[in-house]
């Protein structure tokens, strides 16, 4: 949960807004195919669907009012996954920014697997 304060009062927007926000904006971008989550019982990385995006997604508040946000995703085979990881780090970093007015510190990508075909 992060508190925003101004001369109006308290905004109060809790994780599971960002985590929604940043996973939406990553799956938008070319060459993404979903949201990652590894399964405990058998360690393999699993495709979420739209609805559990927030699983392939951490948030991570600061006490300067800003967020970390970890993405963790599947890619589409013979992408550049260079370019791709620039393009969703300003993706996220914008998309989340003029949604909540957050400013994010710092977006990670995690690349956990390669869809073929």
């Amino acid at each position: 949960m992060l508190i925003i304060s101004n001369e109006k009062g308290n905004v109060s927007i809790d994780s599971a807004v960002f985590t929604r926000i940043a996973g939406l904006a990553a799956t938008n971008c070319f060459g993404v195919k979903g949201m990652a989550v590894r399964s405990v019982t058998d360690g393999l990385v699993h495709l979420l669907r739209k609805e559990a995006l927030s699983k392939g997604v951490l948030v991570t508040p600061h006490s300067n009012g800003s967020v970390t946000i970890d993405l963790h995703i599947i890619v589409d085979q013979g992408v550049n996954l260079n370019a791709l990881g620039e393009s969703i780090i300003k993706e996220v970093k914008y998309v989340v920014n003029s949604q909540t007015g957050v400013t994010v510190q710092a977006v990670n990508v995690f690349v956990d697997s390669v869809s073929i075909g």
